[in-house]
């Protein structure tokens, strides 16, 4: 018999809680290094490991419905942990992957296991918790997964160090391990919930994912703020230099701010956003978003030299309100407006508005950033405006627990001692 909110307590949020911190801190040294990583041990061209890890990813993608069938199936914790699995014996293989076929199937590999981890994780939390206790769970997740992928970021700098493929080698050994240690702690939650079995006659599957218009209204929204946070990594350190004249290594310390800012106030932040009712407050993220990419926009014509850096760290920390306003309710949203016995399929219709994103995102945002110094940030800010114009049309058709009045909230769950 699945155990009861009350029988796993804190020893099982905890768990989770520690699986994401280690899980994190592999992407953290993965993600910066993936290009030098995989040539380092593989030995291809930068060219055909772009091309690759391209591919795997589009293939990766056309995986995601399995995806949520499989969570709504067998339970979100099984396919967390064969997802983290996978992911542990990808990074194992890598150093053996000596011709290209054999690292196309080692990054797909990989890629299945990364896209199948944000559904799986999210829906997890869904079936731990509810309510505000859901919140405050999702909350803590993301915030210590912002501080994972920082630790990590400063190990993958310290293999720099290193000559040859031993520190890569060595990374590889880390991250299979890391992976293979996440999967033990989710495998160690209790058992959560028994799969619910449809009403007789009513629209089950996918197709009653999209007919749901508000749901598929607040996927839309979420990839058109989605490019909001890829621009950071993908365009801001191109025009922090080419166009503001910062140095290379100073640009580096925007992400640096927004990743300790993100990590220290995420959990404080999201107990505040989330009083209010989630559609309004992702969207005054959204704007808050769009008015910092207009400071963007003007910092090369009113500000050069000294001035650049400390114009530049006070839009960041404009940009990293409007993350912090933004995340916490807009994932909340996600979680608490898909039912119950259809989570998975939900949840993975909803990664894909990041999954997209992040695949068209290195074009399109290129093709702006050639463009000239301001038409990206014009651009970002409109399409993260739209993306709040439609949560605030989805709202009045969204369930209201979903939406977040206080009192279905209460109702929905009481508080639980725990993380805090």
């Amino acid at each position: 018999m699945p155990s009861t909110s009350a029988d796993r307590g804190a020893p099982t949020r905890r768990r989770l809680i520690a699986a994401s911190l280690v899980g994190s801190l592999g992407d953290g040294i993965y993600v910066p290094l993936t290009m030098l990583f995989v040539h380092a041990l593989t030995g291809l061209s930068l060219t055909a490991i772009g091309a690759g890890l391209t591919l795997a990813g589009l293939c990766a993608l056309a995986v995601m419905p399995a995806v949520g069938v499989a969570i709504d199936r067998f339970g979100a914790k099984r396919v967390v942990t064969g997802a983290l699995l996978l992911r542990a014996a990808g990074f194992a293989a890598y150093p053996f992957a000596d011709s290209y076929p054999a690292f196309l199937g080692v990054a797909l590999v990989v890629a299945v296991g990364m896209w199948a981890s944000s559904p799986g994780q999210q829906a997890l939390i869904g079936e731990i918790a509810r309510g505000a206790e859901r919140d405050r769970l999702l909350a803590w997740d993301r915030s210590l997964r912002n501080a994972g992928m920082g630790v990590g970021s400063l190990a993958a700098a310290g293999l720099l160090a290193f000559n040859g493929t031993a520190g890569f080698t060595a990374a590889a050994a880390a991250l299979a391990a890391l992976f293979a240690l996440a999967a033990a702690l989710v495998s160690r939650i209790p058992a959560v919930r028994a799969t619910p079995r449809p009403p007789t006659g009513q629209q089950d599957g996918y197709r009653q994912v999209l007919a749901d218009r508000p749901y598929l209204l607040i996927t839309a929204a979420n990839f058109l703020i989605a490019f909001g946070y890829t621009a950071q990594a993908m365009a801001l350190p191109v025009f922090l230099t080419r166009d503001v004249g910062l140095p290379d290594a100073l640009a580096g310390a925007v992400f640096a701010v927004n990743t300790a800012f993100v990590a220290l106030l995420g959990v404080p932040v999201a107990r505040l956003t989330l009083r209010g009712r989630r559609p309004r407050t992702a969207a005054l993220g959204a704007v808050v978003f769009a008015l910092s990419f207009a400071a963007f926009a003007l910092l090369p014509q009113l500000v050069s030299g000294s001035r650049a850096l400390v114009a530049t760290l006070a839009v960041a920390v404009l940009y990293t309100v409007g993350e912090l306003v933004h995340s916490a309710p807009a994932q909340s949203l996600s979680v608490q407006a898909a039912p119950d016995r259809l989570r998975g399929r939900y949840l993975s219709v909803y990664q894909l508005s990041w999954s997209l994103c992040r695949t068209i995102a290195p074009l399109l945002l290129g093709l702006l950033l050639e463009a000239g110094a301001w038409q990206l940030w014009a651009v970002l800010a409109l399409m993260v405006l739209t993306g709040a114009t439609a949560l605030l049309r989805a709202e009045p058709a969204l369930p209201s627990h979903a939406t977040g009045t206080r009192a279905t909230d209460a109702t929905a769950a009481p508080r639980q001692a725990g993380l805090r």
